[in-house]
């Protein structure tokens, strides 16, 4: 049997009056109803000035771009979705794709800060409408990590050549929350230039996180623990989350001053840790399946700064071996083994090994 039509002379449409493709959506926009999607709009996101009328009904244009989304539109062209067969029929107010590109185009940078503060109060209203974080109340992780979205037009706003070379991007920060039991949602974003580092605006942003976790917030109301990466730590970071009553376990690095803390582990301190599922090394990528765990209970930081600015906090180390350089064969073995190493700073009160299981599930929230 074979295929009697060429590729480019087959095409299927359905415009039926009475058919509806995504008649899922209509759960999903009664709980964004319910949870006062449309009425935070209409409360925080102005657009005066605008030409064209492009800042008017923002809570119909901001409700019809997320309907769309979860349709599954991944451009302005996409969210037309809305408009095929009987979707007018069990929804109002729906926006032609030309409409929403519009508006979209009107936003500023304060403009982008309302949406930022639209969000943070609709996810802990969706939190108290469904069980979205359970385990909250006991123990809640707050991700912080920066990535990099590659763009191809010289005039988007904000995109430059940054960490990657020759290649533009937009560079933004996420904030995700997640609990023991749950997978992670998005609880704060912040867009940058593409060539800002990590670090910049990082303590406001942790700050923003953490308050948009705690209590009123998505909440989390028992323990908080901010996980990241070293691009974070920082003495202005780790004021944040103590500012928020929050634990933190971020990565360090081998500064000069670790490294030489880390290597005045005794070699009877080290503890053997098997991982259920095998995890990326951060050097090589390969996956490991186990390591060594050592602590220093008291490890002081920022010992440059002023004794205001100080931490002392457990410094939790992972090592493996190196394998980068394996001996000949035939050849003598190697005299003393390779190791390499992994620190991260925290004041999390659980038992060494399982503070750092929890540190390195970070790098799958990432």
């Amino acid at each position: 049997m074979r295929v009697s039509h060429t590729p480019a002379a087959i095409s299927a449409a359905s415009d039926d009056a009475n058919l509806v493709a995504d008649a899922g959506l209509v759960p999903v926009m009664r709980l964004a109803e319910r949870c006062g999607l449309a009425r935070l709009v209409a409360d925080k996101v102005r657009l005066g000035g605008t030409k064209n009328g492009a800042g008017a009904a923002a809570d119909s244009r901001v409700t019809s771009m997320v309907a769309g989304m979860v349709a599954g539109a991944d451009s302005i062209d996409g969210l037309d979705v809305l408009r095929h067969g009987a979707m007018p029929t069990p929804f109002g107010g729906i926006r032609a794709p030309s409409t929403l590109g519009t508006f979209l185009r009107a936003f500023a940078h304060g403009h982008a800060l309302q949406l930022h503060t639209v969000h943070r109060k609709f996810l802990g209203a969706l939190a108290r409408h469904t069980p979205l974080l359970p385990g909250a109340g006991e123990k809640a992780f707050i991700d912080v990590d920066s990535t990099h979205k590659r763009v191809y037009g010289r005039a988007k706003q904000g995109a430059e050549y940054g960490r990657f070379k020759g290649i533009r991007t937009l560079h933004a920060l996420l904030a995700t929350i997640c609990t023991p039991t749950a997978r992670p949602v998005i609880a704060t974003v912040r867009m940058r230039r593409g060539k800002a580092a990590d670090s910049r605006g990082a303590a406001e942003f942790v700050s923003e996180a953490l308050a948009t976790g705690a209590g009123a917030g998505a909440g989390c109301t028992g323990t908080r623990i901010l996980r990241a990466d070293s691009q974070f730590y920082n003495a202005a970071v780790i004021a944040a989350c103590r500012r928020a009553d929050t634990r933190f376990s971020i990565t360090c690095g081998m500064s000069p001053s670790v490294k030489h803390a880390v290597l005045a582990i005794p070699d009877q301190a080290w503890q053997q840790i098997a991982y259920p599922t095998a995890v990326p090394d951060p050097d090589t990528g390969e996956l490991i399946s186990d390591a060594e765990v050592a602590e220093i209970p008291a490890y002081t930081a920022f010992t440059g700064r002023k004794k205001t600015e100080r931490v002392t906090a457990r410094l939790i180390v992972r090592r493996v071996r190196d394998l980068a350089k394996p001996a000949t064969v035939g050849e003598q073995g190697e005299l003393f083994p390779g190791w390499r190493y992994h620190p991260f700073f925290t004041d999390n009160p659980a038992p060494t090994l399982q503070a750092e299981q929890e540190h390195l599930h970070h790098a799958v929230a990432e």
